[in-house]
C-alpha cells in the first residue's frame, strides 16, 4: 500500500500478484546475480567509444581525465550506496517506482513509469538493437532490411529467454557480462604490455584556458555520467532478489567498484598504446589503439566485444524495467495484462512481451533516438528524486541496527542528488528547447494517469 515501507527479512516477503491464488514472482536472484547484472547493464559501447572525447574535452590533460572518470564512478557510487538502503527497506518489484509511490505519491510515480516505458528503457533497447546489427555489418555487410531483421530479432532472442524464466535469463546475463569483462582486462593488459608511450610521462597540465577548461569537464563528466549510466535498473528486480537486505548494497558496493577499476584500467591502457595524442583525435579508441599496437585483424576483435556488450547490455534491461510495469498494473495504474505472472516460468510475461514489443517498433520505425536524448536528463530527475525517498523513509521507521545504513548520511545521498540537480538544471539553461520537449513528453502522460486512476 502506498505509504507503507516493508521492512521484514527478504525470506518473508511474500511474492503476489495482488492475488493470493495467482502466481508470483519468484525469488531466484542472489549476490552473484546482482553483481553482474550491474554491470552488464552499465558496459556498453561507452568505454571502446568515449575517452577520446572525454581526453579532448579537458584539453589532453591525462590526470584531469582519469580523474574525471574517477569522480563518475564515484559520483555513480554515492548513488548506488543510496538504492542500497532503499533496495534493503522495501524490496519490491519495481524498486525506484515503489520508492516514488509510497514516498511521494502515485502521480510522480507513474510519470518514471510513464516514460521508462514508451522513452527510456524501450528506446535504449532500439537504440542497443540496431546499434548491434550496424557493428555487425562491420564483420558481415547487411542491406538496410537486413540490419532491421537483425535487430528486431536480437531483441526477439531476448524477450524469449527473459519469459521463460528469470533464472534463466540471469544466467545468460552472467555469462555475457563476464566475457565482455574478461575481453576488456585482456584488452587493457595487451596494450599496458605492448603499448610504446610511457603513461607517467604524458601531460598532466591541460592545454585549456580556465574558463573553457571549466566548460570542457563539464562535456567530460556528461559523457562518463552516460558510460556509467544502468546501475539503476536493478533496483527493479528487487521482488525476485532471494535477500536483499543484504545483497543489494553488498551488489551495488562491489558492482560499482568494479567498474570504476575496469574503466580506469582500459583507459591506461589505451594510453600506453596511442598516446595522449593519438587517444584524443580518435573516436573508436579500442579498435584504434589495438590495431596501432597488435594488427588491424586482431582490432575486429573489439567489435565482437562490443557486440557482446550490447547484447548484455539489453538482456539486462529486458530482465528488470518489466518490473516496474508489473507493479503500476497491479496498482491498476497500467495495463492489467502486464501484471500477470506466468503459471509456469514466474515470469511477467505480458509486461517483457510489451516491453520487447515497443521497443520493436521504434528499432524499425527509428524514432527513438530525438526521443530520448529529449528526456534522458528528465530520468535522471527521477533518479534524484528516488535518492531523495531515503529521507522520508528515514523520518517513517523506528530504528533497526540490523539493518543497512548508507555510509556518510545524510551527506552521501545529498551530494548525490545536489550534483544530478545541477546537471538537470545545466541541461534545462543550455539547451531549453530541448529541455521544453522532454518535460513535455513526461507531462503526456498525465492525461493517462487521470484515465487509469479514474478506471
Amino acid at each position: 500500500m502506498p505509504g507503507e515501507t516493508s521492512l521484514i527479512s527478504s525470506s518473508q516477503v511474500p511474492s503476489t500478484t495482488g492475488n493470493l491464488n495467482a502466481p508470483g514472482l519468484r525469488r531466484v536472484l542472489r549476490l552473484r546475480d546482482l553483481v553482474l547484472l550491474i554491470v552488464g547493464t552499465v558496459i556498453g559501447s561507452g568505454i571502446f567509444l568515449v575517452p577520446g572525447l572525454v581526453l579532448k574535452a579537458v584539453g589532453n590533460s591525462v590526470l584531469l581525465a582519469l580523474l574525471v572518470w574517477f569522480l563518475g564512478g564515484v559520483l555513480s557510487l554515492l548513488g548506488a550506496l543510496t538504492y542500497g538502503e532503499l533496495s534493503a527497506i522495501n524490496p519490491e518489484a519495481g524498486g525506484l517506482y515503489v520508492h516514488i509511490r509510497d514516498c511521494f505519491g502515485r502521480f510522480p510515480a507513474f510519470l518514471f513509469g510513464w516514460i521508462l516505458f514508451f522513452v527510456v528503457s524501450t528506446g535504449s533497447i532500439a537504440t542497443l538493437a540496431v546499434a548491434f546489427s550496424n557493428y555487425l555489418g562491420e564483420i558481415y555487410p547487411l542491406g538496410p532490411w537486413t540490419a532491421k531483421l537483425v535487430s528486431l530479432l536480437m531483441i526477439g532472442v531476448i524477450a524469449l529467454v527473459n519469459v521463460r524464466g528469470t533464472r534463466a535469463s540471469a544466467d545468460l546475463q552472467n555469462v555475457t557480462t563476464a566475457m565482455e569483462v574478461l575481453a576488456i582486462l585482456a584488452m587493457g593488459a595487451s596494450l599496458l604490455y605492448l603499448g610504446r608511450f610511457h603513461i607517467h610521462a604524458a601531460s598532466a597540465v591541460s592545454t585549456m584556458q580556465p574558463a573553457s577548461l571549466l566548460s570542457g569537464i563539464g562535456l567530460a563528466i556528461v559523457s562518463v555520467l552516460w558510460a556509467y549510466e544502468g546501475w539503476q535498473y536493478s533496483t527493479f528486480a528487487a521482488g525476485e532478489t532471494v535477500n536483499p537486505r543484504r545483497d543489494f548494497p553488498l551488489a551495488f558496493l562491489t558492482g560499482v567498484l568494479i567498474l570504476i577499476g575496469v574503466y580506469v584500467f582500459a583507459n591506461l591502457g589505451y594510453l600506453a598504446a596511442l598516446g595522449t595524442a593519438g587517444v584524443a583525435n580518435s573516436n573508436r579508441v579500442a579498435a584504434t589503439a589495438l590495431a596501432t599496437v597488435v594488427s588491424p585483424a586482431v582490432a575486429k576483435a573489439v567489435t565482437f566485444a562490443i557486440l557482446i556488450s550490447m547484447f548484455s547490455a539489453a538482456n539486462s534491461i529486458v530482465l528488470t524495467a518489466p518490473r516496474v510495469y508489473y507493479a503500476m498494473a497491479k496498482d491498476g495504474l497500467f495495463f492489467r495484462r502486464l501484471a500477470e505472472v506466468h503459471p509456469r516460468f514466474g515470469t511477467p510475461a505480458f509486461a517483457v512481451a510489451a516491453t520487447a514489443f515497443w521497443a520493436s517498433v521504434l528499432a524499425a520505425t527509428g524514432t527513438f533516438e530525438q526521443l530520448l536524448t529529449y528526456v534522458v536528463f528528465v530520468g535522471w530527475m527521477f533518479y534524484a528524486l528516488a535518492a531523495a525517498t531515503i529521507f522520508v523513509y528515514r523520518k517513517r521507521e523506528s530504528g533497526d541496527p540490523q539493518k543497512y545504513r548508507v555510509p556518510g548520511y545524510p551527506w552521501t545521498p545529498a551530494v548525490f542528488i545536489a550534483v544530478v540537480a545541477a546537471f538537470v538544471l545545466n541541461t534545462i539553461i543550455a539547451q531549453p528547447a530541448r529541455a521544453a520537449i522532454g518535460l513535455g513528453v513526461v507531462l503526456t502522460g498525465a492525461p493517462a494517469y487521470l484515465i487509469w486512476r479514474k478506471r
